[in-house]
């Protein structure tokens, strides 16, 4: 029958009638091993009963009995401080949410009863929130944020839309006209790039209204300047369709002790009629214009909030975080004009070859472009003069974005030339240079090398270091490796409405501020409404700037689960430099390859399609045969040396056993058995610690993650582990490999062995690992 135990308040023990009480010297020898080894085998009980007197009178079930209650007791105060930490952020919020309910309820009030029906023509008593509420035209999102800014620098922040809005091409402002209360009315011209190449670019006439309440609030409202007799007014502009913003703006509340409440709203009518009916969801759901503009809005606070409350030094590269913002700027922002065209930036349209599914436009002023001027080598100028782009559009089904994105970023040999991509990087930097096809170079492949990331990881910034490999010694003269920066957005499939982003440009190694920055790349974008989602005409609410702490959002790089809409439509766009007389050769050269990377992502999308189920998700997982037997040696291996099962189900089948341990909670990853170990496999929560991929994993050794106390104590160890199997690590600090320290409470490290049980490599496991 099996023995009932329970623990007194002492740490006594009564196990079938039988008590125990621990003496003072018996708990602190128990509470050191605990510290080591939370979970000892049966095996090592045995041997603390032997290697300490104190404990011979006690028997070795008892000590398992008090171990398993001192975990318990250790897991019950960790949730304890954990739910009192909730719970006081969760009051202190719900108290400014109902101070600041019971202030927009008065003023709504008191604006209805004075004003009536909202009056055509916005002004100082016109607030979003009025007009939202009554089913208007067009689509809404609303959102509401707490942010450890002034209200002063949110609003600075929120109005220079530009730096945060990345459809937003420009806003210039045409008026402004100070009002007696210290406020503005400013007369705005904006214009938003078209997402793809089916669609145009919108623009908007709008007039701004700043003020500033009695109890240090901040309003900014913002509405569009329609049908005003004898009032401002701008032509239709080539390019561009004239949309409306509805009654939109920010409401900035100051904070007891420092930062600001943010309630966001942006309505607009996008004009959906003017675009293709299938494109027609992306100018009607309010899920996409919250992501797009509402979210990215709170984001953009946050990310510089956080930077403000930091040291600011640069990190590992050299570069402060307003660097490497300015950085995915000028990416997403010349990615937009060459996708877009505009004839004001010099770009026209080239003949066609009879075939219009890929069209190619051409600059003969690239020193209009966006951060684009060409270098003079040697005090000449260059000859590389013209700026070429070859783009189209393609329409997928059943591939959710964050899924196809992440292929295409960690398996560029299965779309890429790299040739080209040699070609394209020796024009933009060296000027005059030869067509490709000859010998430019031979690559061996990829290395990710992480440069930067936002808050939530929805936003990754990246050098691609292209290794060159040389055949003979001629090689040695035109070899060499080749690097691109480049542009990752909404790899996360749990981000809804997100469209995913990868922009790169090729650099040069030394990685000029002032370099030019030539970008191609790919946009996917959703089209299909989210079941149960809000209908167009009403307001989208999203409360996510609430950040309860416990739960990290990880940028997914596995391929076990993926949701998604069931359509999507792939923008591609790639740019060339080359020299004026042979643009007709290298459009011929651009269009080819542009159906070839066409054809390398619908076979890519059909491959992964084809593994959906109609839940969307995969139905087998993704991985190679020898990633199926090092998790089964991993696990077999843990239960073999620690007496304890690592993962929790009984079936043995290779793929459930990678299934587990890639989403095991805890950071584990493996190492060689070599002079200089350097990691080999890692499952997501490793990969999410280390701040890496598993493309890029094997490029960090084990000694630039542990610091000089951790590399020490594992010397002093390894022949433990070697010897006995195992060893447990007492906690501290690591790092990532971008050089962010990461906290753990303690370690595991054990020896993983092979079918005829001989040592493959060492695997590590970090529990309640945290960045610092």
């Amino acid at each position: 029958m099996m023995a009932m135990s329970c623990k007194d308040d002492k740490g006594g023990i009564m196990d079938n009638g039988k008590y125990v009480r621990y003496t003072p010297e018996q708990i602190e020898a128990l509470e050191r091993v605990y510290h080591e080894c939370p979970k000892p085998s049966s095996l090592r009980r045995q041997q603390l009963i032997r290697e300490c007197p104190i404990l011979s009178n006690i028997e070795p079930k008892q000590i398992k009995v008090w171990f398993q209650n001192r975990r318990c007791r250790e897991k019950q105060r960790k949730e304890s401080s954990r739910l009192h930490s909730v719970n006081r952020k969760l009051a202190a919020m719900n108290k400014l949410l109902i101070e600041e309910n019971e202030r927009l309820q008065k003023q709504v009030s008191h604006l209805v009863g004075k004003n009536g029906p909202l009056r055509p023509n916005p002004g100082p008593d016109s607030i979003g929130i009025v007009s939202i509420a009554h089913g208007c035209n067009g689509v809404a999102a609303r959102a509401c944020g707490l942010v450890a800014l002034e209200p002063t620098r949110v609003a600075e922040i929120l109005k220079d839309r530009p730096s945060w809005f990345r459809d937003c091409r420009a806003v210039n402002i045409l008026n402004v006209l100070p009002t007696g209360t210290g406020g503005s009315i400013e007369i705005l011209y904006m214009q938003l790039y078209a997402p793809t190449t089916l669609a145009t670019a919108r623009d908007f006439l709008l007039l701004r209204y700043t003020s500033v309440t009695q109890d240090g609030s901040l309003v900014v409202c913002e509405r569009s300047l329609t049908n005003i007799q004898n009032g401002p007014s701008i032509p239709p502009v080539a390019n561009f369709v004239r949309a409306e913003m509805l009654a939109s703006g920010y409401l900035i509340r100051p904070c007891e002790g420092g930062g600001s409440i943010i309630h966001i709203v942006d309505h607009m009518d996008l004009e959906a009629y003017s675009v293709p009916e299938v494109l027609r969801p992306l100018y009607e759901s309010s899920t996409m214009l919250a992501q797009k503009m509402t979210i990215m809005a709170l984001r953009q606070l946050r990310q510089i909030a956080l930077e403000v409350s930091q040291s600011g030094a640069p990190n590992n590269w050299g570069r402060r975080p307003a660097e490497l913002r300015a950085l995915s700027q000028r990416l997403s922002r010349g990615f937009n004009e060459a996708l877009n065209g505009f004839t004001t930036e010099g770009w026209s349209l080239m003949a066609t070859d009879g075939v219009d599914d890929v069209t190619v436009l051409v600059n003969s002023s690239p020193e209009k472009l966006m951060g684009l001027i060409l270098p003079t080598p040697n005090g000449y100028s260059s000859v590389t003069n013209v700026v070429l782009c070859a783009k189209a559009s393609m329409l997928l089904q059943n591939v959710p974005p964050a899924l196809l994105l992440r292929f295409l970023r960690e398996h560029r040999s299965e779309w890429a030339d790299y040739n080209i991509d040699a070609y394209t990087a020796a024009a933009v930097k060296l000027g005059p240079c030869s067509l490709p096809g000859g010998q430019i170079g031979n690559f061996g492949g990829q290395v990710i090398l992480p440069l930067a990331h936002t808050i939530e990881h929805e936003e990754l910034l990246e050098v691609i270091k292209m290794e060159g490999v040389g055949h003979c010694a001629e090689d040695a003269l035109v070899s060499g490796d080749m690097f691109l920066l480049q542009l990752c957005n909404g790899m996360d499939e749990n981000a809804v409405g997100m469209c995913a982003e990868l922009i790169f440009a090729p650099i040069d190694a030394s990685f000029a501020d002032d370099a030019p920055l030539l970008p191609s790349g790919f946009r996917i974008i959703p089209l299909d409404p989210i079941k149960g989602g809000s209908s167009p005409n009403r307001t989208l609410d999203l409360a996510s700037a609430l950040d309860i702490g416990g739960s990290r959002t990880r940028p997914s790089s596995n391929y076990y689960v993926a949701s998604g809409s069931a359509r999507s439509v792939m923008t591609i766009a790639f740019e060339f430099a080359c020299e004026s007389h042979m643009q007709e050769t290298v459009a011929a050269l651009a269009r080819q390859y542009v159906r070839t990377v066409i054809s390398s992502v619908q076979k890519v999308a059909s491959a992964l399609s084809s593994n959906m189920n109609s839940n969307g998700a995969l139905q087998a997982p993704l991985g190679t045969p020898e990633a199926h037997i090092l998790a089964r040696w991993i696990s077999r291996s843990y239960s073999f040396y620690l007496g304890a099962e690592l993962l929790k189900s009984g079936n043995e089948r290779s793929e459930n056993v990678l299934k587990l341990l890639w989403s095991h909670s805890d950071a584990i990853m493996c190492c060689s058995l070599k002079a200089m170990p350097v990691f080999t496999f890692a499952n997501q929560a490793g990969l999410d610690m280390l701040e890496t991929t598993l493309v890029a994993l094997q490029d960090i050794s084990l000694e630039k993650v542990l610091d000089e106390h951790g590399r020490k104590g594992l010397f002093t160890e390894f022949a433990q582990i070697m010897q006995q199997g195992f060893v447990c690590l007492q906690g501290g600090v690591c790092s990532s490999s971008m050089g962010r320290p990461v906290s753990y409470e303690r370690a595991v490290a054990w020896k993983v062995v092979n079918e005829e049980e001989n040592a493959h490599c060492l695997a590590f496991m970090f529990i309640n690992w945290s960045f610092v």
